[in-house]
């Protein structure tokens, strides 16, 4: 119980409140109980003190009264006092333990054994009662109702002036003669008592609430106020607000913890604002570097083209020079055979084939400088929605008779689940047959090629698969499979531009182009394609801007 108390209580202030207030209830409860006890003792003391100068006041009357053998006079004494509204009865008990006198008529005569509680407390000893006045409270009950008794037993002892009176019959050895029981009502005190006990809770109450509502509005004052704000403050600190300040009204504990808590504050607000500081200086150092960097960059780029245009002049004067030198040579030879004149049927033929040769030649050099027409110029971009595996099976229909020819093996898988997609059908054509001419000339001997088409797994992007089981690509060459006039066929047979040019186009519809190659075991193309038709639309935007 006390446990989920606590966990209810959130505040410091309310939690120190709650104990206070415990303590100070049980301190008033504990006062009070004292209180009681001390006033019902003293009461009794009171009751006590009334009741044996009653019982003496009763003494002394009977014993003049027995000296004088005035019974009737006794009798009417203790019927005056014992009609008195304090006095519950009065009574004269003999040594045989007869009533011989009492306040109440009908008692008188009657016998009471020693068993009983005005007689056990005296004879203690069975032999020889006690000499000594005795006290008892006890209850009993009247018309009214129960109420406390006090009960006075006070033995009348023997004396020497009765015992040698001629009108008695006690013997000297006889010490007590009798006992004179007096009950004087605690009624009146018990009132008493109860009413002033009320008096002290209701006071006890009443100065235990006025003394809470001060420790309430104390703490309030001294504790709750300023821990309140205290909080405020880190709650307004937690939200960013650094350099927040809370008052300091005083110089005790919490108004150091405030001090504290406002030099934090402006020292993180500090540090913040240094922290900033260095963040712009580190932004603009930063952009500043980065100029640099682009500014060399675009140096260094600068530079590599000068080496590829370089490298492709080199190149293209190569690749250009060889068709060139048989076309000069046959020309020169066809010259003379011209000024000459054909001597006969056989260099007429021979003339034929040189015509022949240079035709094949001149279309060897136009292809060339087609290929780097296609490479060096971006073509405008047909977006259309397209069936990928249409492409594919069109492409094959054109290879077919070459594959049969070189002895190689179609294996097609085609996804028919396989969703269309925004691309230039023309484009995609054209890298899917220079992947599968590339891979049939990758086998001269025969073998297997394997196409394929897939949904990635991930839903927005395709694939299309070219896998063959030729050669393969030397590791040296893998790198730089993609780069211009980069090519592992033989002289004659390509000038290293149509997987250049293949990535170009694969680029541009915001996909890739991936090759993994082993020798002696096969190579693989992956072409990646997405099918967001808007991102593709956003690269073609920025390669026409680049253009």
């Amino acid at each position: 119980m006390s446990l989920q108390l606590n966990s209810r209580i959130k505040h410091v202030s309310t939690k120190l409140l709650v104990l206070l207030l415990a303590c100070l209830v049980l301190g008033s409860v504990v006062l009070g109980y004292v209180n009681i006890r001390l006033h019902r003792h003293d009461l009794e003391q009171v009751s006590l003190a009334q009741a044996e100068g009653i019982s003496d006041f009763v003494l002394d009357s009977t014993i003049r009264s027995m000296m004088r053998n005035d019974r009737e006079g006794l009798r009417e004494s203790i019927q005056g006092v014992g009609n008195h509204s304090v006095i519950e009865q009065i009574r004269i008990i003999n040594h045989d333990g007869q009533v011989a006198f009492s306040s109440d008529p009908r008692e008188a005569g009657t016998s009471i054994g020693r068993t009983n509680a005005q007689c056990v407390e005296c004879h203690l000893d069975a032999s020889t009662p006690a000499l000594n006045k005795h006290f008892r409270i006890y209850s009993a009950r009247d018309h009214e109702g129960q109420h406390r008794v006090l009960g006075v037993i006070a033995p009348i002892v023997n004396r020497a002036e009765c015992s040698n009176a001629a009108c008695h019959a006690h013997p000297a050895s006889q010490h007590i003669l009798g006992i004179l029981d007096t009950g004087v009502s605690l009624e009146r005190e018990d009132a008493s008592l109860a009413q002033s006990s009320l008096w002290v809770i209701v006071i006890l109450l009443t100065g235990t609430l006025a003394i809470g509502l001060l420790l309430w509005i104390a703490i309030r004052t001294v504790l709750h106020t300023p821990l309140m704000r205290l909080q405020e403050g880190t709650k307004h600190l937690s939200e960013g607000e650094l350099g927040y300040q809370i008052p300091v009204e005083s110089a005790d504990e919490i108004g150091k913890l405030a001090t504290a808590f406002n030099n934090m504050s402006s020292q993180l607000q500090g540090a913040r604002r240094e922290a900033t500081d260095w963040a712009h200086t580190l932004e603009h150092r930063v952009e500043q570097k980065t100029r640099e960097l682009q500014n060399t960059q675009q140096q260094i780029l600068q530079v590599e083209r000068m080496v590829a245009i370089g490298k492709m002049s080199a190149v293209v004067a190569h690749e250009i020079n060889n068709p060139l030198a048989g076309i000069l040579t046959y020309a020169k030879l066809l010259k003379k055979w011209i000024e000459r004149g054909f001597t006969g049927e056989e260099q007429k033929k021979e003339a034929v084939e040189s015509l022949d040769l240079i035709a094949s030649e001149s279309k060897r050099c136009g292809e060339l400088l087609h290929n780097l027409l296609s490479f060096s110029r971006t073509s405008p971009m047909n977006i259309s929605l397209s069936d990928l595996n249409t492409v594919v099976t069109r492409t094959l229909r054109l290879v077919e008779h070459k594959a049969e020819i070189s002895g190689v093996q179609l294996q097609v898988e085609l996804d028919r689940k396989l969703p269309p997609i925004q691309c230039d059908s023309a484009q995609i054509e054209q890298v899917a047959l220079a992947l599968v001419i590339n891979a049939i000339d990758a086998m001269p001997h025969g073998g297997n090629l394997w196409v394929s088409t897939r949904t990635i797994p991930n839903g927005d992007q395709i694939e299309l698969q070219v896998r063959d089981d030729g050669v393969g690509i030397p590791p040296e060459i893998l790198p730089h499979i993609f780069d211009p006039f980069t090519t592992t066929k033989e002289v004659g047979k390509g000038v290293g531009l149509g997987l250049a040019v293949s990535k170009g186009i694969v680029e541009r519809h915001g996909g890739r182009i991936e090759v993994s190659s082993e020798l002696g075991v096969g190579t693989t193309f992956q072409v990646i394609l997405p099918m967001c038709v808007e991102h593709i639309e956003d690269l073609h935007a920025q390669a026409s801007t680049g253009n």
